[in-house]
């Protein structure tokens, strides 16, 4: 049996750098985001979030593309928060992100550095 361990540490950002996860929606889709995320096989380590951006640290499903699981990540979400009318007007991300993997030895500089964003 294969056993496969790629972290990567991604970060995305609003449309056009918008500073609209305010404190009030950005628990709540931070939430949803490592929920949904379970559902299909991801597995995220750490997410924290500023007004115009989010860092993510997670697993890479052996058997999925990064670009799937960011597409799975970013549009779900998004879709979510508008249905729920989170944020006015509504949540778009850029078509962007920034993704890198993480050593072992790595990690835990990473999460904290996530953390304090």
């Amino acid at each position: 049996m294969s056993f496969v361990k790629v972290m990567i540490h991604s970060v995305w950002g609003t449309k056009n750098r918008e500073r609209i996860l305010l404190n009030s929606s950005r628990s709540l889709i931070l939430e949803h985001i490592k929920e949904n995320a379970k559902s299909k096989g991801i597995f995220i380590d750490t997410i924290n979030a500023e007004p115009e951006h989010v860092h993510c640290l997670f697993a890479l499903n052996a058997n999925m593309a990064l670009s799937k699981a960011m597409n799975l990540i970013k549009g779900e979400v998004s879709f979510w928060a508008n249905q729920k009318k989170l944020i006015k007007p509504k949540l778009d991300w850029a078509d962007d992100y920034f993704a890198a993997s993480v050593s072992e030895s790595q990690l835990q500089k990473v999460r904290e550095y996530i953390r304090n964003q």
